[in-house]
């Protein structure tokens, strides 16, 4: 555009009052997407932008994998993040809106392991925890002679 760079001609009309008196050339943007410049970084409005052209004759949800690119960019590892819930309540509503409007959902929070009772047996790395926590505590330090074996309060015997 005016025999400069697309890209750096759009990033210099994004900078504040950069439109001011040509109010033309705003409306004439916006008529080719009303998201040209959008409140959240253009980086993400680029993977938006790939991915609604992408699945733009797709009906309900389209399965982007990871490793799907477009211009070099890996649309499907872009979605996936977007996806989790994490990501997803960190975005703007005008965000969610978008997505939403590609039938884009987040993913289903993922169930919390229940805390282990003290019933449940002790991994090898657990019990060897818990017999340094023991000998630190009775001996104020962490330095452990060759052949000590600490034994649990269960029984178990464990070689420090």
């Amino acid at each position: 555009m005016l025999d400069r760079p697309v890209g750096q001609w759009l990033s210099n009309l994004r900078r504040p009052g950069a439109l001011e008196g040509r109010p033309e050339w705003k409306a004439a943007l916006e008529a080719v997407d009303k998201d040209w410049n959008p409140q959240w970084p253009a980086q993400w409005q680029r993977h938006y932008a790939a991915l609604r052209e992408l699945v733009a004759d797709e009906e309900g949800q389209a399965e982007v994998l990871p490793g799907f690119t477009v211009h070099g960019m890996d649309i499907g590892k872009w979605l996936a993040r977007q996806r989790t819930p994490k990501v997803w309540e960190a975005l703007t509503d005008g965000q969610r809106e978008r997505l939403e409007q590609l039938s884009i959902t987040p993913l289903a929070l993922e169930p919390e392991e229940p805390a282990k009772s003290s019933t449940d047996p002790l991994s090898a790395f657990e019990r060897g925890v818990a017999a340094l926590v023991q000998y630190k505590a009775r001996e104020g330090r962490l330095t452990v002679s060759r052949g000590h074996v600490e034994v649990l309060p269960d029984g178990s015997e464990v070689k420090l």
